[in-house]
């Protein structure tokens, strides 16, 4: 069976969309995800300016008053050096999720990034996404029809007891929600696509 003609593209896309969204913002507010990275790159080398790109224009102002207090800092070296990085980066991430309109709950280890963010990310550097797309399709597909596999069996003995129908209802439920969910996400991907949002 060729997965990617068993699954329609625009479910494909939202739960591509959904996994990289979702996580994309939990991926930047750790100490090697692409945020940091960047930074990292731009204290060393004393240039602010491509981090710009992770803030929006009304808070470049604050990145750049902090990077030259950090930049005055580090020239101590040392431990120094160390707290005024930590400042920045956690600077930097706090910015960038008030801009996204999400909440700074700390910088987290390298090991916190979700496999499919970290797919993403090797998809992006490779030029390459056939990967990432099969992983996410194989876990879709494999989770439709796990919930349906076990609301067809249910549904065969729903109307022998009680007990039994409760169990239907329980599976077909479950089924019905992820499918749900599912199409709620191709619809609200593409809403906001229209929207001009990215």
């Amino acid at each position: 069976m060729n997965i990617y003609k068993s699954i329609p593209a625009g479910l494909l896309f939202a739960l591509l969309s959904l996994v990289i969204a979702a996580n994309a913002s939990a991926h930047c507010d750790t100490l090697d995800g692409p945020v940091v990275v960047d930074a990292r790159t731009a204290l060393a080398q004393g240039d602010v300016t491509p981090l710009l790109k992770w803030v929006r224009a009304d808070q470049e102002n604050e990145i750049k008053a902090a990077y030259e207090r950090t930049m005055a800092v580090r020239a101590k070296g040392g431990e120094a050096k160390e707290l005024a990085d930590m400042y920045f980066f956690e600077t930097l991430v706090r910015i960038h999720r008030a801009g996204e309109g999400a909440p700074y709950t700390g910088l987290k280890p390298g090991n916190s990034v979700d496999p499919a963010v970290a797919m993403a990310d090797k998809a992006l550097k490779s030029g390459n996404i056939d990967r990432l797309v099969s992983v996410l399709t194989t876990a879709m597909a494999k989770g439709i029809h796990e919930r349906f596999q076990h609301a067809l069996e249910a549904q065969k003995d729903a109307d022998k007891s009680v007990d039994a129908g409760r169990e239907f209802v329980e599976a077909y439920v479950v089924f019905t929600h992820y499918v749900e969910g599912m199409h709620g996400q191709v619809k609200a991907c593409g809403a906001h696509q229209g929207e001009g949002g990215h």
